[in-house]
C-alpha cells in the first residue's frame, strides 16, 4: 500500500473547471493529508486558484496543457482532438504510466469513457466498462451500476456488470456473497426486455459462489435496499440516479419552504434541527458524487459535471478510498476466483442458447 495516494485531476473538466476542481481538491486534502495531486490543465486558470490554497499548492504538481475536452464534444471528437494532449487524457494516462493511483474528472462522460477505455483498456472478459456508485438505502448501502457509461447492453454485458458489482460490494461491504438484483419494470419473470430476462436466466444457471442472484428489482427497490448490488444498463441506470438526486433536492426544498411559512414551524424547527440536519446530510446529492469506472485496468472516477467544490471533494474521496481499499486488485481477484466467474458466464450463455 503506497504511503501517499497520488491522484490525477482533470482540472479543466466539468461546467466551470479549475474554479471548482481546485477548492474541491483543497477540501479533500484536509480530509486526507496523505494525498498528492497531479493537476492537468491550463496553468493560467489553475495557478490563481491554487494560490488561494497554500497547503494544496505544496502537495500538488501542475502539468500544463492548452487542450480541454468540451462538455459538448462527442467521444469521437474528443479522441481525435484531445488524445495524448488534453487534460482529461493526460490525467488518465498518468494512471496507465503508474504516476498516479487514480484519475478523477468531472468532464464529458462519453469522452471520459472513450478515453479511459482507449488508454487503459478493459480487463480480460469485460466487453464494456460501467460506472458504479454506492448509494444509501433504508437497509444500508448498495452498489448500483451502470449509471451511464454506455447505453444498452446484451445479457452477457448485464452478467459482467453483476459480477463486477458483486466484487465491488464484497470488497467495500465485507460480504462473502452479495445479493444481486436486475433493475426491471416488475418482479415477475415474464416482464422486461429480452436481454434482461436472458441475463436473469444466465445468473440462475451459473449459480456463482461470488454472488446470490435474488431476481428483478423495481425502481423503488433501490431506495429500499432490495439487494446489495443492483444492475441496469446505462440508460435506465442514469435516469434512476438523476431521479433520486432530483427527489432528494425536492424534499429538502419542500422542508425549507414549509419551515419558513409560520412562526410555529420555525419554533418546531429549533427543537428538531438536529434531526433536520441529519436528514439534509442523508439527502445531500453532493455526498453521492463520484462513480467508479469498473472493468478497466486502472482506476478512474467520474464526477458530475455540474457539481460544486464540496461535491468534487466527495468524488476525490471516492478515488482515495478505491486506492486505500486496493479495490482494483481485489476486484480482479474476485473475477478470477473459483475458475473465473466471467468464463463461467460465457459457458452458461452457450448452454442457455
Amino acid at each position: 500500500m503506497p504511503q501517499k495516494v497520488r491522484i490525477a485531476l482533470d482540472a479543466m473538466g466539468g461546467d466551470v473547471g479549475a474554479s471548482v476542481v481546485i477548492p474541491g481538491a483543497a477540501t479533500a486534502l484536509t480530509r486526507h493529508p496523505d494525498t498528492e495531486f497531479l493537476l492537468y490543465g491550463d496553468r493560467a486558470s489553475i495557478d490563481p486558484e491554487l494560490a488561494k490554497h497554500p497547503a494544496l499548492k505544496a502537495a500538488s504538481r501542475v502539468i500544463h496543457t492548452d487542450i480541454a475536452v468540451s462538455m459538448h464534444d462527442k467521444p469521437s471528437q474528443a479522441l481525435r482532438r484531445g488524445r495524448k494532449t488534453s487534460s482529461m487524457w493526460l490525467a488518465i494516462e498518468a494512471v496507465k504510466k503508474g504516476e498516479a493511483d487514480v484519475a478523477v474528472s468531472a468532464g464529458n462522460t462519453g469522452a471520459l469513457m472513450a478515453m479511459a477505455r482507449f488508454c487503459l483498456r478493459t480487463v480480460p472478459g469485460i466487453d464494456r466498462p460501467a460506472i458504479a456508485a454506492v448509494l444509501p438505502t433504508k437497509r444500508g448501502d448498495s452498489v448500483v451500476l451502470d449509471l451511464g457509461a454506455t447505453i444498452g447492453g446484451d445479457a452477457q454485458h448485464l452478467v459482467q456488470m453483476a459480477v463486477m458489482g458483486s466484487a465491488m460490494a464484497s470488497v467495500l461491504f465485507d460480504l462473502q456473497r452479495p445479493t444481486v438484483g436486475l433493475l426491471n419494470i416488475g418482479v415477475e419473470e415474464i416482464k422486461g426486455h429480452e436481454e434482461i430476462r436472458e441475463a436473469a436466466e444466465l445468473l440462475r444457471v451459473m449459480n456463482l459462489p461470488q454472488l446470490e442472484y435474488v431476481g428483478f428489482v423495481e425502481g423503488d427497490g433501490i431506495s429500499k435496499g432490495a439487494a446489495d448490488v443492483i444492475v441496469s444498463e446505462g440508460f435506465s441506470g442514469n435516469i434512476a440516479l438523476k431521479v433520486a438526486e432530483g427527489t432528494a433536492r425536492q424534499i429538502v426544498d419542500f422542508l425549507r419552504t414549509e419551515i419558513s411559512k409560520s412562526w410555529m414551524a420555525k419554533i418546531g424547527y429549533l427543537f428538531a434541527r438536529g434531526a433536520f440536519r441529519a436528514l439534509r446530510d442523508k439527502l445531500d446529492p453532493n455526498k453521492l458524487n463520484g462513480g467508479v469506472l469498473l472493468g478497466l485496468t486502472g482506476m478512474v472516477v467520474k464526477s458530475h459535471g455540474g457539481t460544486d467544490a464540496e461535491g468534487f471533494a466527495y468524488a476525490i474521496n471516492v478515488g482515495y478510498e478505491t486506492v486505500r481499499n486496493d479495490l482494483l486488485t481485489k476486484i480482479n481477484g474476485m473475477l478470477n476466483r473459483d475458475g473465473g466467474a466471467l468464463a463461467r458466464a460465457q459457458t452458461a450463455q452457450e448452454a442457455v442458447s
